[in-house]
């Protein structure tokens, strides 16, 4: 069936009431009767590559394509007034040759000038989000688990460790005062264990903070730690300040920072990147801005029977690792409503931080 579309185009109608469609995450387009663009919001601008300013008052059918399987819908749905969906649709990219796969559901509405509202949702980012979900129940519950162990631990470990205190004091042989001392000592190192595990429940104290003076602190430490590392930037100086806890930033890219520099074995390439992010989703939250982290390493990358593990307390792709660095990173990062992804192949590993900033009227 053909599209209905004229060549004479109307004037746009005011669209100032549908700019609640600016917030949602999905790509959204209406369309008057004729099938010509009457608002494109920002969710369709980064789904299609499009500008809004461009498409505005085109055809439909130059996004959608003359072959596409929504033709016969959306003339039913004019026809009839009826809604539709359609799923797994498969629709090329507006002057490209790449194929994206979504889903559409196309709605009539009463609005002057307007028709019907159409809604693309990219199937795999329905999947991200899902993952994510899925991902960040996980961590929850396994870091609850594992503070509720920590503090079953903590008062134990106080009276075995004054126990063996007072127990030194009754010994008179020099070697017997030893296996007291490595009591004493592995107590202790059990209850800075504990104390990490806890960390995160610190209070925030939130200011205005510049990321890339986090950057530059969480560089110079490492650097002192590992003198034969190579660390560049690659910084988008043009970003605004974010509010955040700085203490806890910094703690969270420097155990990432770390991290990498030990998977490379302190003689490696490092780069810390930053740049804008727009239109994000994070905790079923949209954020018209975000700001993005990477730390990229050059190293053997992550082992694959742990990378669905990385964050989770304990787990350790290196002999002797705590595994709660990249753990207490994730959750300050989610304190921030952010969140951290990784990507790695053998010779490059990616860590992406994503943190919300706040736009400023």
């Amino acid at each position: 069936m053909e599209s209905r579309h004229n060549t004479k185009f109307k004037p746009a109608p005011r669209v100032s009431r549908f700019a609640g469609l600016e917030l949602l995450s999905t790509a959204v387009l209406l369309v008057d009767a004729d099938l010509v663009i009457r608002y494109v919001n920002a969710g369709a601008e980064n789904l299609f590559g499009i500008s809004a300013k461009r498409f505005t008052n085109r055809p439909l059918v130059e996004l959608i394509g003359e072959a596409s399987p929504l033709h016969p819908a959306l003339n039913n749905a004019l026809d009839n007034n009826w809604s539709y969906t359609g799923k797994d649709l498969r629709m090329q990219v507006p002057g490209k040759k790449e194929f994206i796969q979504l889903d559409c559901t196309v709605s009539p509405v009463e609005a002057e000038g307007v028709n019907l509202l159409l809604e693309f949702r990219p199937i795999e980012a329905q999947l991200r989000v899902t993952r994510e979900e899925v991902l960040l129940q996980q961590q929850q519950a396994n870091r609850e688990l594992i503070r509720n162990l920590a503090h079953e631990i903590k008062n134990p470990l106080g009276g075995i460790r004054g126990s063996a205190q007072l127990l030194e004091g009754e010994l008179d042989d020099p070697q017997l005062k030893e296996y007291t001392q490595v009591i004493i000592a592995e107590a202790d190192r059990l209850q800075a264990l504990m104390k990490r595990l806890l960390g995160t429940h610190a209070v925030m104290h939130p200011a205005p903070l510049n990321i890339h003076d986090v950057l530059e602190h969480v560089r110079r430490l490492i650097l002192a730690e590992f003198p034969g590392l190579v660390m560049y930037r690659d910084y988008d100086t043009s970003l605004p300040e974010m509010t955040g806890d700085r203490e806890q930033l910094i703690q969270a890219v420097l155990n990432i920072t770390r991290n990498a520099a030990q998977a490379v074995d302190g003689e490696g390439t490092i780069t810390l990147r930053t740049r804008a992010a727009r239109q994000v989703t994070m905790a079923k939250r949209r954020h018209k801005l975000a700001l993005e982290l990477q730390v990229i390493d050059n190293g053997p990358g992550i082992p694959a029977d742990i990378k669905d593990q990385i964050f989770y307390p304990l787990v350790s792709g290196r002999d002797g690792g705590s595994g709660l660095g990249l753990s207490l990173a994730q959750g300050f990062v989610e304190q921030h409503q952010g969140m951290i992804e990784v990507d790695s192949e053998p010779g490059r590993t990616c860590f992406t931080l994503l943190l919300p900033v706040s736009e400023r009227g």
